[in-house]
């Protein structure tokens, strides 16, 4: 189980170079499921995975000129006060314990996973739908259309600081059809702000976990791996393709924790 762990962690490298989202949604059930690691510290590691896989992916998109650094700042700057406040308050505030249903025990980790399961089918429609992505360029951003993008980048915050998720799948479609940004500008956009969102997340996190950095820097330099490699074939591939069938097997995932939870 731990040598398909270390490999699913490339293919989350692969995905993210790729289609710049949808591999950081397999990351937790991966640590979860084929590591054994709590879900709640899961998502710390995530966090870190995530971000520091993304910083990779910058690197290269910001070589070839495929980042949009207003765009970035503006929903970084939402997105990480709330990966912020919800790291630090928000998670820890809630018990591991939180209810009963006759024999059954509702438990923080259980909803987490569930949770994420939803998240998985949510992100795995965005990726099978048949996108329209080509765009006419970038539009004039009024103060409704700002407002708008903050609390979408409050959305991602949310999302990101609760299940340790880049949010590439709910970032990329925003960026295209709220911005106008190119598919490949929209790309490198969502992977900086995921850098951004996931390594100050992480930070929030310092002190609260006993963390295994032998582990988790293994896991990281894999993914790494697996990012570099997705970048170079993304310049000879149609990663929208690619997208489709990463949708479903993303989206079975969803129905196999669901299913697992639920027996369990």
């Amino acid at each position: 189980m731990e040598i398909l762990g270390y490999l699913t962690s490339i293919i989350i490298g692969i995905s993210l170079g790729l289609i710049g989202g949808g591999g950081s949604i397999l990351t937790v059930p991966v640590l979860v499921y084929l590591f054994h690691v709590s879900p709640t510290l899961s998502t710390s590691y995530s966090l870190f995975i995530v971000g520091v896989t993304s910083v990779v992916g910058v690197y290269n998109n910001y070589k070839s000129k495929q980042i949009h650094f207003p765009t970035a700042l503006f929903l970084g700057t939402t997105s990480i006060l709330t990966v912020l406040i919800t790291r630090l308050y928000i998670l820890p505030a809630i018990p591991e314990t939180l209810f009963s249903i006759g024999a059954v025990t509702i438990t923080k980790s259980m909803i987490t996973m569930l949770l994420f399961a939803v998240l998985m089918i949510l992100a795995s429609v965005s990726m099978i739908r048949p996108s329209q992505c080509e765009t006419a360029g970038e539009i004039a951003m009024d103060k409704a259309a700002h407002f708008r993008l903050a609390l979408y980048g409050v959305m991602i915050g949310l999302v990101t600081g609760l299940m340790g998720a880049g949010g590439g799948f709910l970032l990329i479609p925003a960026l295209i059809f709220m911005v106008r940004l190119p598919v490949k500008k929209a790309i490198g956009t969502s992977l900086l702000i995921i850098a951004m969102n996931s390594l100050i997340g992480f930070t929030g996190d310092l002190g609260h976990f006993d963390i295994d950095w032998k582990f988790l820097l293994e896991i990281t330099a894999l993914a790494a791996t697996g990012m570099l490699i997705g970048s170079g074939f993304g310049k000879k591939i149609d990663g929208s393709k690619l997208k489709t069938g990463f949708g479903w097997f993303v989206l079975l995932m969803g129905i196999y924790i669901i299913t697992k939870e639920f027996l369990q």
